[in-house]
């Protein structure tokens, strides 16, 4: 008997510790509160307000008295604590007293930690119009994205708490005599995390009109009292038979380490270990090589020079198989290319020199110019999409044909690649296409044609390719050549592209069910943030040319415009 009484008692204390960890999140099954069928299994009718604390309501509820020597806690604690004894444990009424004409920013900054906002009539102050809490807020959070422009996304926080309250007739209520477990019960039937604890309670637990509010009951104050109170019993439990006290706790332990074996005895894991147990004795050999100052270095350092420079290549193109983080490999590269050079090629006597630090602030300054252009541009993108910018062009897009639309994302991606970089825009068309194209054979096919497109779109301009601006910034090639010579085998490149992936389309009415939004007019401050973007990037090389300085200094000031 005891050692059942204790083996449950473990389970209940874990599966409730995991249920109070997650009820912040929302609740939607109390089915794993307990194995014990004499705890919380199920909800699978509506309560009855009626309901005496100590009677079954359901057979799928909770029975607590029916067999007082399995109880965890003694009567009035854990599941059968009175929702006022929960009240009283708090310390506080849960929500904080809110006027109906009272609006959305002032009642969540007067919210209180874990608290809900109660609504009421402005003219009578003791009729309840309803509850706030973070579901209602979400609510508004969705309504105010759609929002076209910021005056009116500032609308929906000016706007009175009633507008988005959840009204009194949809309240589910306890009253002081309920017990946890029917609160707890209550709350999961509904989906809810916070229930109007009141003098007396309508059919199936309702809100009738009049009764006097006591205050708010939360899922997680309900969790928390019932843990400790189960916490409590356990350890006193314990102390009365020492001797069986840990066997539950120590079982529970060898079937945790069972199941971490069963996982990590797989070949996916063995990879990784083999990995890592690699990647730990190259390091450390490494180390050990410029620690001691190696005369095999110092006599071999072209040789290790190569040898580091093709494992972190290695590393970079196998980044999948090895699970490396490939920017993290590359510094580490450079890093140990630079130390080596330094330190161990040709007539270096373990310290850099002078002329090697002046070479290192010149590499600095060629890989600076690069970052902070490509910064500014993705700043610049990131602008012109915070003010909805590319409204002028998912506007465009209106054919309900999938091949017309495969020409037109084709066209789009090659020219806004040639002037925003080709990588910004394939991300760009590629967020569009989950919204455009619904169905996942297709949009895999429209994803290809996109990083096609946008690698053709690239190569014709100084700024649409990172490899062709490295080129540029470091003037081994100009301007006007790269544009005139190029565009005509980049659009070549496009439309014989185009031509063979179309034919891969099947027309259907598949893009109906497209959640794009239909086309809307776009606020005049979207339109010329939009187009001064555009013509700001296209105005970098020309700058270049005329002042001899490195664009990225362009590319910084149209940002800063911008802002």
């Amino acid at each position: 008997m005891t050692k059942r009484v204790l083996s449950q008692l473990v389970v209940s204390a874990a599966s409730l510790s995991l249920t109070a960890a997650f009820a912040p999140s929302g609740l939607t099954n109390i089915a794993h509160l307990s194995s014990n069928n004499h705890l919380a299994t199920r909800i699978s009718a509506p309560l009855s307000s009626s309901a005496n604390s100590d009677e079954v309501i359901d057979a799928d509820i909770i029975a607590l008295s029916t067999n007082p020597t399995l109880n965890l806690t003694p009567e009035g604690y854990g599941f059968s604590s009175p929702i006022s004894r929960v009240m009283k444990e708090s310390g506080k009424s849960g929500y904080y007293r809110a006027k109906s004409s009272e609006s959305v920013v002032d009642v969540m900054g007067k919210i209180g930690k874990n608290e809900v906002a109660l609504v009421f009539d402005e003219e009578n102050d003791k009729e309840l119009m309803g509850i706030f809490t973070d579901f209602d807020f979400i609510r508004l959070s969705t309504e105010q994205a759609r929002a076209r422009t910021e005056e009116e996304s500032a609308t929906f926080m000016a706007a009175p708490v009633s507008s988005f309250m959840t009204s009194a007739d949809k309240l589910i209520c306890v009253e002081p005599t309920s017990t946890a477990s029917q609160a707890v019960a209550i709350m999961t039937n509904n989906n809810v995390r916070h229930t109007v604890l009141v003098d007396k309670c309508g059919p199936n637990f309702s809100f009738l009109p009049g009764t006097s509010v006591n205050g708010v009951v939360s899922m997680e104050a309900l969790l928390r009292l019932i843990q400790s109170d189960n916490r409590l019993s356990y350890d006193k439990l314990s102390q009365k038979f020492p001797g069986l006290a840990n066997k539950p706790i120590e079982q529970m332990r060898e079937e945790l380490k069972s199941q971490a074996n069963a996982l990590a005895n797989n070949e996916e894991t063995a990879k990784k270990d083999i990995i890592r147990v690699g990647t730990a004795i190259l390091g450390a050999g490494s180390i050990a090589l410029y620690a001691t100052q190696s005369a095999w270095l110092s006599s071999h350092a072209e040789l290790a020079m190569i040898a580091i420079f093709l494992l972190g290549y290695i590393g970079i193109i196998f980044e999948e198989v090895f699970e490396f983080n490939k920017a993290a490999v590359a510094l580490l590269m450079s890093t140990g290319l630079w130390v080596t050079y330094a330190d161990f090629y040709g007539e270096s006597t373990g310290i850099a020199s002078a002329n090697v630090l002046e070479q290192l602030k010149e590499q600095l300054a060629e890989v600076s110019d690069i970052c902070f252009f490509l910064l500014a541009a993705s700043a610049i993108v990131e602008v012109v999409d915070a003010h909805q910018g590319f409204k002028v062009v998912t506007n465009l897009i209106t054919t309900k044909s999938k091949k017309g639309l495969f020409w037109v994302i084709g066209f789009l991606t090659f020219f806004l690649s040639a002037i925003l970089n080709n990588l910004t825009v394939t991300i760009v068309m590629v967020s569009l296409l989950r919204k455009l194209v619904p169905n996942d054979d297709d949009r895999r096919l429209f994803g290809a044609m996109v990083v096609v497109a946008a690698n053709a779109g690239g190569v014709w301009t100084p700024i649409g390719d990172v490899t062709t601006t490295m080129l540029w910034i470091n003037n081994n090639l100009s301007t006007i050549p790269t544009v005139t010579e190029l565009f005509l085998p980049s659009l070549v490149c496009l439309v014989a592209s185009l031509f063979f992936l179309v034919n891969n389309i099947e027309e259907d009415s598949s893009l109906a069910e497209s959640t794009l939004p239909p086309p809307s007019p776009l606020a005049p401050r979207g339109q010329v943030v939009f187009w001064t973007g555009i013509a700001s990037l296209l105005a970098v090389p020309v700058f270049a040319e005329l002042t001899g300085l490195p664009p990225y200094l362009a590319m910084v000031s149209i940002f800063a415009a911008q802002r």
